[in-house]
């Protein structure tokens, strides 16, 4: 079976000041951080350039979004050429508040992520049922419709981390319990094994996203289907290391 390096994702959402994430990023750059974990902060567009630059290279850097062409008149919108340029190399796609908040439908995230791969950017793809799916009963179904059009639009599963993030844990402080996470993440890496390869399914990380903290990180990390985690908030305390450290 394939080695699955644990990927930690620091998601700082619209966070931040040029002082704070000094202060952050010069934090991280010295803490001791597990050799076999990937590390990617993902920063306000707007400070993409400042934080690769600042950042040590073994952390990576990402966008939060980006639209699905090169150029044009988009006003407001980063593309992934632009991203690529301030020397960031991936990007956060299909966050439940760009699907929420901002009305991004399945198909204009599949178009932003076959874009973002064309142009050689990694992907964070980010799946996950709402309270009254999970409620309803229709978890799965939800799940498997957002990465089956996520699925379509891949050309190289190597450069995709598949985040699953239930929308009613983000932000609010309820957590999946690693039962939880485990059941899901287990069953999109059947339906990976289904629609796509054995070969994908064994190798693609799954991350877990909603209120990960210090103090649940460690029981999450132990559950065999959950590769990492995409963080929010607490991505811009000093317990973000903690978190990365995970499986240290």
């Amino acid at each position: 079976m394939a080695q699955r390096n644990f990927f930690v994702g620091g998601n700082w959402k619209m966070n931040g000041n040029k002082e704070s994430l000094e202060e952050l990023i010069s934090t991280l750059n010295t803490a001791s951080l597990h050799d076999q974990t990937e590390v990617v902060c993902g920063a306000p567009s707007i400070y993409l350039d400042f934080a690769r630059c600042m950042l040590d290279l073994r952390i990576g850097v990402a966008a939060q979004n980006c639209y699905n062409v090169a150029k044009g008149a988009f006003t407001g919108e980063i593309s992934p050429a632009m991203i690529k340029d301030c020397g960031a190399e991936w990007v956060i796609l299909g966050h439940s508040e760009r699907r929420h908040v901002f009305g991004e439908s399945d198909e204009l995230i599949g178009q932003k992520v076959a874009h973002a791969l064309e142009s050689d950017l990694s992907v964070i793809a980010c799946i996950g049922e709402k309270l009254e799916e999970r409620e309803a009963g229709t978890t799965e179904e939800v799940v498997y419709a957002q990465t089956q059009v996520i699925s379509e639009n891949v050309s190289d599963w190597g450069k995709v981390v598949l985040a699953y993030e239930p929308v009613w844990a983000i932000g609010t402080g309820k957590t999946a319990s690693p039962q939880q996470a485990q059941e899901v993440h287990e069953k999109l890496r059947a339906w990976l094994r289904s629609n796509v390869s054995d070969d994908v399914a064994d190798s693609v990380r799954i991350i877990y996203g909603g209120s990960v903290t210090a103090g649940n990180c460690r029981e999450l990390a132990s559950q065999n289907d959950v590769d990492g985690f995409l963080v929010g908030g607490a991505s811009l305390k000093p317990e973000f290391i903690e978190i990365i450290n995970a499986r240290a």
